[in-house]
């Protein structure tokens, strides 16, 4: 079980982009992830007829990796670290350490 998944609500913790706030996009297999808005840099495209794309400069978002994101916590309104403990019902969840809400309750 990961600690940062697909669509979780992230807060970036160092870097240019440092307490900017997003959706997690995709994770990839390193260890880095894809957050709506965070790190997007500016790539030059040629253009292609055969497909019929255009060319010109394109802003995308670039991965960041994981150690520099921190899951959104809502009631402290900050960045909050993660656990795991298992349910009565046998479920593995994840929670927040400092005020050990559920997070995976849905």
């Amino acid at each position: 079980m990961r600690r940062i998944k697909k669509g979780d609500d992230v807060i970036v913790m160092t870097g240019k982009d440092k307490g900017k706030r997003g959706s997690v996009l995709r994770l990839t297999g390193d260890g880095r992830a894809y957050v709506n808005d965070i790190n997007v840099i500016k790539k030059h495209v040629r253009a292609n007829p055969n497909t019929g794309e255009s060319g010109g400069i394109i802003e995308k978002e670039a991965p960041i990796h994981l150690s520099n994101l921190a899951l959104y916590n809502p009631a402290k309104k900050a960045g909050d670290r993660i656990g795991y403990k298992t349910l009565e019902d046998g479920r593995k969840v994840r929670y927040f350490k400092s005020n050990d809400e559920v997070i995976d309750l849905a």
